[in-house]
């Protein structure tokens, strides 16, 4: 009976020991915040291989995986960043504390983005809409065609209606852009 109560307890312990390495040693607020970017990392990755046609579109499927992104960013993304919680194995640059506005702007535009892209999930992709653009490129509405100019540079001033009657890969891309701008400022990057 000992011994299979010493190999339970080694197991456990073992067990226990690989979660924690997971993250490179990571514990408490700091190994929270990356399981959080690694749950939104695979949606990511899930949604990437959507939007490129690599697997077929689901709008049920990118509803679940844009939850998991809103969920995880905005405030209860940056209540994951208390001062005093850099340095290794955080992968945080000390930017993060240092331009705090930016970096919390950047996460409740990413929630944003999320949500936005939920509630466009049913509209599909980019090129699966009917096309009424004429010869100069613009609608009925004057808009350019397919809500192109939304992705363009105007979307950081749009508001949750405006982005939900987008097609997703629009979406997407902004929020993908949102990630990777944040990653470039706030994130050591791996060698």
């Amino acid at each position: 009976m000992k011994k299979f109560e010493l190999a339970l307890a080694l197991t456990m312990a073992l067990a226990a020991s690989g979660v924690a390495l997971a993250h490179g040693g990571a514990t408490g607020i700091v190994k929270e915040r990356m399981d959080g970017m690694s749950a939104m990392g695979k949606a990511v990755k899930t949604l990437s291989m959507m939007m490129r046609g690599e697997v077929e579109y689901d709008p049920e499927q990118v509803k679940r995986e844009a939850a998991v992104i809103e969920t995880h960013a905005g405030e209860t993304l940056t209540s994951l960043f208390p001062t005093g919680s850099g340095g290794a194995p955080s992968e945080a640059k000390p930017t993060v504390w240092s331009d705090w506005a930016e970096f919390e702007e950047i996460s409740n535009q990413l929630q944003l983005y999320a949500k936005a892209l939920e509630q466009a999930a049913p509209n599909g992709l980019m090129m699966q809409q009917p096309s009424t653009v004429d010869m100069m490129g613009t609608t009925s509405s004057g808009m350019m065609g397919n809500n192109s100019a939304m992705m363009m540079g105007s979307a950081p001033n749009m508001d949750l209606d405006a982005l939900a009657d987008m097609p997703a890969d629009g979406v997407f891309n902004m929020l993908a852009q949102t990630c990777a701008s944040c990653h470039a400022k706030f994130r050591i990057e791996k060698k």
